[in-house]
């Protein structure tokens, strides 16, 4: 084969890959598996917030300035940035395309349900995710450019601890975060098993086992996030 044969058939496969049931399915599980490390790290981060203003603005002012002086104030951060969004992106249209691949496939809908899907984050999958997208788009005019959910004034760039408190003094706001934090929950339970799925990493002797340590990470990132908005509503963050 040429070399200009070559290249030509390397995008070809790709192609190919894409276009096919199990190759949307490996993208979903491999941009499954950043956004699960992504939410880990998050919440990890949103819990300095226990520990004080100062150690969360601190914090905040970190990953601006993380790389230096390889990569200029927040550089580093944009990259991770475009690396979730494309993620992101990739993940959302696998599982449209995969959803009406399904349909096409399935034109009559089961007669009965009972035994196709067995567990609330699959039932939930769709919808959970459309919700979470919407979210996504709230959260970031809410807590990242301070657009919306704040009084004129309010929000000022890099003074987390401030902002998340005033942010979630909102009841509504507080109310819709939890709400998607349960939403992120069940689509967790279901995602991170059927990414290991996806990636061969099931067997019969380790199924149960992995069953449980999806819905395990799922309900340790929903108590995580749900901690705070409960705590400031408590009064206990203020």
């Amino acid at each position: 084969m040429s070399e200009l044969a070559a290249t030509k058939a390397a995008p070809n496969r790709l192609l190919a890959l894409w276009n096919s049931v199990i190759g949307k399915k490996v993208v979903m599980a491999v941009t499954g598996a950043v956004l699960v490390l992504f939410v880990i790290g998050h919440m990890v981060g949103n819990l300095k917030i226990f520990s004080g203003a100062e150690e969360i603005n601190a914090y905040s002012r970190f990953l601006r300035e993380v790389g230096w002086p390889e990569f200029g104030y927040g550089q580093l951060l944009w990259i991770v940035r475009s690396v979730l969004f494309l993620s992101v992106i990739l993940h959302i249209t696998a599982a449209v395309q995969l959803t009406r691949m399904n349909w096409q496939a399935r034109p009559v809908g089961y007669e009965s349900r009972k035994n196709v899907e067995t567990s609330w984050g699959a039932l939930t999958m769709r919808w959970g995710g459309l919700l979470l997208a919407v979210f996504i788009v709230f959260h970031l005019f809410h807590f990242t450019g301070g657009m919306v959910g704040f009084e004129p004034g309010q929000f000022e760039h890099l003074a987390v601890y401030q902002n998340v408190v005033a942010g979630f003094q909102n009841v509504p706001i507080a109310l819709f975060y939890i709400i998607a934090m349960g939403a992120l929950c069940l689509h967790l339970d279901h995602g991170i098993w059927s990414a290991l799925q996806t990636l061969g990493w099931v067997t019969q002797g380790n199924t149960k086992t992995l069953k449980i340590t999806s819905r395990i990470i799922a309900l340790i990132i929903f108590a995580g996030f749900i901690s705070v908005p409960i705590s400031v509503l408590a009064g206990w963050l203020r």
